[in-house]
């Protein structure tokens, strides 16, 4: 069989015999062997009959979630390609050529963009129009450099062997994301081609929950995206407390009229490299993490970076930083011990003192790390 037609269904009686007449006079229409296969995600108003009665085949989905349904009737399908689209009705299931067409070209992936196709006039809220999905479309071009200008179109096609070798695994409406991002991670060939949006033919109101589904997404571009999350803004951390530190190291200095860096911004510095210092950390950790549990490509850019925090060589450099705050905290205690244990000079002495916790601060968190990135990618024993 070539193709399965996809859709998620959850009470959707008022819909669903019109979405599937619309998928079957397309495969009749182009002379396609194929099947409309409803995944039920525990429908109780009827769908599953009318569904049945309309000639499609239905599979029951234990689990509830947009992203279970999908996965479930992903590896019920028997197409070589599927094509997924909500069973709604603002969807056009009779106009699907363009999808086949690039999917028999050798795409792994073909994404439907409602913006280049066409929005119908109340189909989109007006929050999702204009702010949540460019603003999440932008983010995940951003982070994963995927030319898909419309991230979250429910419309889309793929190569249904290569999508079951994948291993998703998110059951939440952030499974939209998970697809694109996973594929594009692993090279996958993507497309994408206009396809429009009408209104949907419901009478209640859809499951899609505009902030919760949104951070949903959000949070999962974050998670697979260690440089985003956790590495630039360490480096940015890093760079601007050492910077601060070091200018105000030696004594106070003048920035501006009457704006003088002195002690408190060597304290101000410290605290934000020790920021940086942890950003970097947990960027090193969650990113060879992921590449051991296959969730993030071993050729990934990012890798280069981290195959060189090997731990020996994480370890030298945690010594020198150690060495050096132990010497300069020996140096304040010897400048202590002098005055009998006494008052000292406040300035510079501070300086150094608070440079150098933070030199053995930074060492230890390197060595912990180097420990902790090791033990994360012990393999156990197969049973």
């Amino acid at each position: 069989m070539e193709l399965t037609i996809l859709m998620p269904c959850l009470n959707e009686i008022e819909t669903l015999a019109t979405c599937i007449k619309k998928a079957k006079a397309f495969l009749a229409r182009c002379g396609i062997d194929g099947e409309v296969l409803i995944a039920d995600n525990g429908s109780s108003d009827g769908s599953i009959d009318l569904a049945s009665s309309c000639g499609a085949r239905v599979v029951h989905v234990p689990v509830r979630g947009y992203g279970a349904a999908l996965l479930h009737g992903i590896k019920a399908a028997n197409g070589k390609y599927v094509i997924m689209g909500d069973s709604d009705d603002s969807y056009d299931f009779a106009n699907l050529d363009v999808f086949v067409e690039q999917l028999r070209n050798g795409f792994d992936l073909v994404m439907g963009n409602r913006f280049k196709g066409g929005i119908a006039n109340g189909a989109m809220p007006f929050l999702h129009k204009y702010l949540g999905n460019p603003v999440l479309s932008f983010i995940g071009r951003l982070f994963f450099s995927i030319p898909v200008g419309d991230f979250h179109c429910g419309l889309r096609g793929f190569n249904r062997e290569r999508f079951v070798a994948l291993g998703l695994t998110t059951t939440g409406m952030e499974f939209a994301s998970e697809m694109i991002v996973r594929a594009a991670l692993s090279g996958f060939a993507i497309c994408e081609v206009p396809t429009t949006l009408s209104k949907d033919g419901r009478s209640r109101p859809p499951h899609l929950r505009t902030w919760r589904d949104g951070w949903r997404h959000l949070r999962f571009l974050l998670m697979f995206s260690p440089r985003w999350l956790f590495f630039y803004p360490g480096v940015a951390f890093l760079v601007f407390g050492s910077l601060v530190t070091f200018a105000a190291l030696p004594g106070p200095i003048e920035v501006a009229p009457g704006v003088a860096l002195d002690v408190h911004s060597v304290v101000a510095g410290c605290m934000t490299m020790l920021i940086g210092a942890q950003c970097l950390s947990f960027a090193i950790v969650a990113r060879r993490y992921a590449a051991f549990r296959g969730f993030l490509p071993e050729t990934y850019s990012f890798e280069k970076v981290t195959s060189a925090f090997t731990l020996e060589r994480a370890l030298i450099f945690a010594a020198l930083l150690i060495v050096g705050g132990v010497v300069g905290v020996g140096f304040c205690l010897l400048s202590w011990w002098r005055v009998g244990l006494g008052q000292l000079p406040y300035g510079n002495l501070v300086r150094t003192l608070v440079t150098s916790g933070t030199a053995i601060a930074i060492g230890l968190q390197i060595a912990f790390t180097s420990f902790l990135s090791e033990v994360l990618e012990i393999e156990s024993a197969p049973k």
